[in-house]
């Protein structure tokens, strides 16, 4: 079966981003330099310490990121959010208050009419989430 995962831009703050996502969400952060990789010699030297990839991987939570901006340059609109489904009201407010944390809690978690609780953020670094829990029926 296919999967997506969100692949995060950033301009110089990836691996600032992907710690700050690492605390919030736990898992494992593997991620690789450009000076680390084969293309160093062919890049500014500047740019040694961007990231040229970077995964975290928490069970099947899969959050990517780099910090290799286009020619065209950075962008950010509200076309995209990143969708957190928690395995547990607990986890959905805990991961909440981690990632709002210096950035804008636009909806507080809250339960829905259609049986979840649902929130939404934007967190410091400009990336908008979703957060969402499904509670069961007890019927």
């Amino acid at each position: 079966m296919a999967s997506i995962n969100s692949y995060l831009t950033f301009s110089g703050n990836c691996l600032e981003a992907m710690t700050f996502y690492k605390e919030c969400l736990g898992g494992e952060l593997v991620l690789q330099t450009v000076g680390e990789s084969p293309f160093a010699a062919f890049m500014p030297s500047h740019m040694k310490h961007y990231v040229l990839n970077s995964t975290l991987t928490n069970d099947t939570l899969v959050l990517m990121g780099s910090d290799m901006v286009p020619e065209t340059g950075l962008s950010r609109g509200n076309s995209i959010s990143m969708m957190l489904h928690c395995n547990s009201e607990e986890q959905a407010r805990t991961y909440y208050s981690r990632l709002a944390a210096d950035g804008v809690p636009t909806h507080p978690l809250e339960d829905t009419f259609w049986g979840a609780v649902f929130g939404d953020l934007t967190d410091k670094f400009g990336n908008h989430w979703l957060l969402y829990f499904e509670k069961k029926s007890n019927a």
